[in-house]
């Protein structure tokens, strides 16, 4: 007799979307907390906002392609579970960032993405863990790690095996870039101690996540994407 209960996946999806809500919420209290002697005026710095902004729009590609493999029928309990670790832990960061920029009355996104890499041209700031986009995506230039919408596309169309192998090689790709960006934060002079202390944060969880998503890689018999 089977025992999967009636709607699980929808009360799965139902408790991801709670948590989400709550820690946007959390993450406007967390901006009321913000160091105040990191900087003078108690502001964050451009390194910070560009930071914030960026690394935000880059956790909503993570957290979209970790839903999606989620929702294929017949994914593999190991890649939900990293899915899953993903969803909740750049969720969470996520709401801080914006947190922080919403204290501090700041845009969430900008129109010109990666300028606050100091030191960096475009084609420097995009060197580690990029991938350019098709003349499909929307203007401006590709982060680092970014996906393309044909590769999101695919996740949802191709067979369990196929979406899992590609959700895999998409993701090592982008903690790569998303971890370059962190590193890139971490060593700015510019940035506060609380941006430093959130990518050291990022290094670190991606780091693992990497490690285990290259190891499932390998039981499939496959390799992570060349960046």
């Amino acid at each position: 007799m089977s025992t999967t209960r009636p709607g699980g996946p929808l009360v799965r999806a139902a408790v991801l979307g709670v948590t989400a809500a709550l820690l946007v919420t959390m993450g406007v209290v967390v901006g009321a907390v913000w160091p105040r002697g990191d900087h003078a005026s108690s502001a964050m710095s451009l390194s910070d906002i560009g930071f914030a902004q960026d690394m935000s729009t880059h956790h909503d590609q993570a957290i979209l392609m970790s839903r999606t493999i989620s929702a294929v029928p017949g994914v593999a309990p190991q890649i939900r579970g990293v899915a899953d670790r993903i969803v909740h832990t750049q969720t969470a960061e996520t709401a801080t960032m914006r947190g922080w920029l919403q204290w501090f009355d700041q845009p969430m996104t900008t129109t010109e993405p990666m300028s606050w890499m100091s030191g960096m041209s475009g084609g420097e700031a995009h060197h580690e863990g990029t991938h350019r986009q098709g003349t499909d995506d929307e203007a401006g230039p590709p982060m680092p790690g970014i996906a393309s919408i044909d590769e999101v596309g695919r996740l949802s169309m191709l067979p369990v095996g196929e979406a899992e192998i590609l959700f895999l090689q998409l993701m090592v790709r982008h903690h790569r870039g998303g971890m370059s960006m962190a590193q890139a934060a971490y060593n700015d002079a510019r940035t506060s101690s609380a941006t430093k202390d959130l990518a050291l944060t990022m290094i670190g969880d991606q780091g693992d996540e990497i490690g285990v998503m290259t190891m499932l890689l390998k039981e499939r018999g496959a390799d992570p994407l060349p960046t």
